[in-house]
């Protein structure tokens, strides 16, 4: 055994309520778009009934995926339990362009986004300031899920 550990591939699973409509609100919110079935199969529905799930189970996920292959997959999975609790990881929408950007440049960005997000179902639970100045913002999901837009 050499010891080297090859990359291993990873994507980020978000328990939820309404899979697929919280798929459409990441999809809008990070350029996603819904994932392709897997290799051989013309539909998810033709991959469920190939595997025997049940059809009442169909709708309990949804994908996504990063149209130009770089970012990580982003499954949905239905579960009967509510969030209760603060998110111990979330996603930072690097919107803005990073803090190397100068802020009368980033800070429009994020506004746009927040603009945006909001319209598309999040909610804002704070702005952060830095230095005396607005810096990032603290957003919610439809499903109450923290994130921030940078």
């Amino acid at each position: 055994m050499s010891g080297v550990i090859g990359v291993t591939r990873w994507n980020v699973t978000i328990d939820c309520a309404r899979p697929a409509e919280l798929a459409a609100f990441w999809a809008l919110a990070l350029g996603y778009t819904e994932k392709p079935p897997p290799v051989g199969f013309g539909s998810w529905e033709e991959w469920l009934a190939h595997y025997d799930v049940p059809e009442e189970e169909w709708d309990d996920g949804a994908y996504l995926s990063d149209p130009n292959g770089t970012g990580p997959s982003l499954s949905f999975l239905k579960v009967p339990e509510p969030k209760v609790a603060k998110n111990r990881l979330h996603l930072d929408l690097q919107v803005g362009g990073g803090r190397e950007v100068p802020w009368d440049v980033r800070w429009p960005r994020v506004v746009e986004a927040v603009e945006r997000l909001t319209a598309a179902g999040a909610t804002v639970i704070r702005e952060d300031a830095l230095q005396g100045k607005p810096d990032h913002v603290v957003m919610a999901d439809p499903e109450g899920n923290e994130f921030c837009v940078v």
